[in-house]
């Protein structure tokens, strides 16, 4: 007790952004060269290696990476140009640039911009969040499983966890969530589309659920993947800040504008949820001006975005048939993404692919081992194909 009461005082005072408080680490993989209309072919050397942490050494060249949920197309090639361009301003602050990205977000959002904050990913704002919302403890509520930034801070600072299983189709089970709030419970967490499965929980349902929940508890509601779905408009929870719900919105440029490595998201919420934020914790200080004029070029790319969610659906369609094909029960998936049980040791078979030059990841949850692969191109998805049939025979 004496620990989680000096560390609440600690971050009380010295005003903390999150830094990946209990998140997973990576795992290994090098880019691959990528294959768009809007983007130049790219030296997968150039970029930085990763480190496998099963291996301690440095993991073997990948024919294709598909751990990490990254767009391969992107960014697109005026985002590219844009963020050269700001190099040369990189000797100034870039508050004018924030600004100018917090009035397009508002207007894409029908919010005022007192309803946006930005952030560098989303990832640092729901963890940015976590910290301000359980200083003093309390529990949130969330599915299980889910994406764990927000519920891994909130522990790590003192909070209660308080899981609650999908439904057998992978939805969120809403009416046990709202069972499970109590006077302590300061959050409930959804990502919808979910992460690790991909699933879905429907719009209106999950829009009643959070017009009813939000009286009593704030809800956030993890949207990263939601530019991948056909229904995105009939599923985001944005319009409930405009109508004065106590709701907070995340969005990333990390998914679908092939941004990952440039770091850049928002939420959107009410004017005092935001305030309660940036009272303790920085917004546009942790932003580069390289990444601000990446953003704001990236949201008139709209055709580079259509094509991008095009091509991620005919590579989900090409594996989901593939797999489903060989007798495996995959989760079908709204997002950049797909998940299925696998009938190896998770360890096991990262250790296999990874030998055969194809990066994924592995999760156990229902009491058995999961492949998470990401869409990468066509040819990289024909490539984990031969590699998964080669280390599952």
């Amino acid at each position: 007790m004496t620990t989680k009461i000096n560390r609440r005082a600690w971050l009380k005072s010295s005003l903390l952004a999150a830094g990946g408080i209990g998140l997973a680490p990576s795992l290994a993989g090098a880019a691959v060269t990528r294959v768009s209309p809007h983007v130049a072919p790219i030296n997968p050397q150039s970029l930085l290696w990763e480190h496998d942490p099963m291996y301690k050494e440095k993991a073997p060249a990948l024919k294709a990476r598909l751990l990490a949920n990254e767009n391969p197309y992107g960014p697109a090639k005026k985002v590219i140009s844009s963020i050269s361009e700001a190099v040369s301003l990189g000797n100034r602050y870039a508050h004018s640039d924030a600004a100018t990205l917090i009035d397009m977000i508002a207007e894409k959002e029908g919010v005022s911009k007192e309803n946006v904050m930005l952030g560098p990913g989303s990832t640092d704002l729901l963890e940015k969040t976590a910290i301000v919302s359980f200083l003093d403890g309390g529990n949130i509520v969330s599915a299980d499983p889910s994406y764990m930034s927000l519920i891994n801070t909130s522990r790590g600072i003192g909070a209660e966890w308080k899981p609650i299983p999908l439904k057998a189709d992978f939805s969120h089970d809403l009416d046990a969530m709202a069972s499970a709030i109590d006077s302590e419970t300061k959050m409930v967490y959804v990502c919808n589309p979910n992460n690790p499965t991909g699933s879905i929980t429907n719009g209106a349902k999950l829009k009643s659920f959070c017009k009813t929940v939000s009286k009593k508890t704030p809800i956030f509601v993890d949207e990263a993947y939601l530019e991948f779905m056909d229904d995105a408009e009939n599923n985001t929870m944005a319009g409930l800040v405009a109508e004065g719900y106590d709701v907070i919105i995340a969005r990333t440029f990390s998914k679908i504008h092939g941004m990952a490595g440039l770091r850049i998201g928002y939420i959107i919420a009410q004017p005092e949820r935001i305030e309660s934020i940036t009272s303790k914790v920085r917004s546009t200080m942790g932003l580069s001006v390289t990444s601000l004029r990446g953003a704001i070029t990236s949201m008139k790319e709209e055709q580079f975005i259509a094509d991008c969610k095009s091509m991620n659906k005919e590579c989900r369609d090409f594996t989901y048939s593939a797999l489903t094909g060989m007798g495996y029960d995959v989760i079908p998936s709204n997002t950049s993404f797909m998940i299925f049980p696998i009938e190896m040791d998770g360890k096991e078979f990262l250790k296999a692919m990874f030998a055969e030059g194809v990066g994924v990841r592995a999760y156990n949850f229902l009491d058995k081992p999961w492949c998470r692969v990401s869409m990468g191109t066509m040819p990289e998805m024909k490539i984990f194909l031969e590699a998964f049939k080669k280390v599952t025979a």
